[in-house]
């Protein structure tokens, strides 16, 4: 979804609305892609690994996962089928995103937050993960079809998605504001990015936001962002340590694994990737009216209460998202 120039950097000081779609449009483009995911950045930020080990992170083949132990209650609510084929079907993204979904260090072996909280939502209702990696649009095509019973890939709520599929809640959509590690000063609003080299990548929700914020600070007469955009992460990441850009905003999941494995950068902000009017949900997707979508939600909480959950999200450096509760079809990102 994002267009980056050909030459490098290029700044823009001045807001231009033409060049930038909506947060509602991005989501609802019909299901072409996924909020908070930007492969080529999260392909990018892998920091320094040696050799199972990527800043602490073990991004080995060989887990040692979170597990959860199964609830009979919860298990009881789902469809008699699904409960005696002992499976959850599981459609995951295919595309590298590290820390949602990406390869171990063999290459073969499939690992991230996502495949993490399927598992614990699994063992809760006594099923075992059969995982299947797809690209973005067949993961709505195994849903349609029947071949999958869950997609855990990032998928964000959208009003327009909830005609189709039910959803369960399980981790904020968020943004995050990136810098140096010796940075002293906080993002909570847009005049904390006035008169800022701030970088962004072009054609996504982050950019809307940061255009926007850069216009209010006009309006208001503070100085507007001074936004640049890169060819490719590796130049942001260079910048930053070089002192040429203040900052870096991304999707939160990018940035909270770039500062875990790098280790010379931390994340001085975050909002809602759908910006200030809604929280944005990552949510357990399934078919409408398949009967799946309450034994999600019971499992989530299950996970959540017993602090299963909670170790999932810090091991791979989003406790910044946790949810309290997972809820069933919340209001999702609007229509266009």
């Amino acid at each position: 979804m994002s267009s980056r120039s050909p030459r490098g950097p290029r700044s823009v000081r001045r807001p231009r609305r033409a060049l930038v779609l909506s947060a509602a449009a991005l989501v609802a483009a019909p299901l072409l892609a996924a909020c908070g995911g930007d492969s080529d950045a999260a392909s990018s930020a892998t920091g320094q690994a040696k050799g199972d080990k990527a800043g602490g992170i073990n991004i080995g083949p060989d887990q040692n996962r979170v597990r959860g132990t199964k609830d009979e209650k919860i298990a009881a609510l789902l469809p008699d089928g699904i409960r005696e084929s002992g499976l959850l079907r599981t459609g995951l993204g295919a595309d590298s995103s590290p820390p949602l979904g990406f390869f171990a260090t063999d290459d073969k072996t499939r690992i991230g937050s996502e495949i993490d909280i399927a598992t614990l939502v699994a063992d809760t209702l006594g099923l075992k993960v059969k995982p299947q990696t797809v690209s973005w649009e067949n993961l709505f095509v195994g849903l349609d079809s029947g071949k999958f019973d869950a997609v855990f890939s990032n998928v964000t709520v959208t009003e327009e998605r909830k005609e189709k599929y039910d959803f369960a809640t399980y981790r904020l959509d968020n943004i995050a504001f990136e810098a140096k590690k010796d940075a002293d000063w906080k993002i909570t609003g847009p005049k904390d990015v006035a008169g800022r080299t701030i970088s962004v990548s072009s054609g996504t929700n982050q950019e809307r936001i940061l255009i926007d914020w850069s216009e209010q600070n006009e309006k208001a007469g503070r100085k507007p962002v001074d936004i640049k955009y890169f060819q490719k992460d590796t130049d942001y990441y260079l910048a930053l340590q070089s002192g040429r850009i203040d900052g870096h905003l991304g999707p939160y999941p990018t940035v909270a694994y770039h500062v875990a494995t790098s280790g010379q950068t931390k994340v001085v902000g975050s909002l809602s990737g759908a910006g200030d009017a809604l929280q944005g949900k990552i949510a357990a997707t399934t078919k409408k009216d398949s009967g799946l979508v309450d034994a999600y939600a019971a499992a989530l909480d299950h996970v959540i209460a017993d602090g299963s959950y909670a170790k999932v999200l810090k091991r791979w450096g989003l406790s910044g998202e946790a949810v309290k509760k997972s809820e069933v079809n919340p209001e999702g990102l609007p229509r266009t």
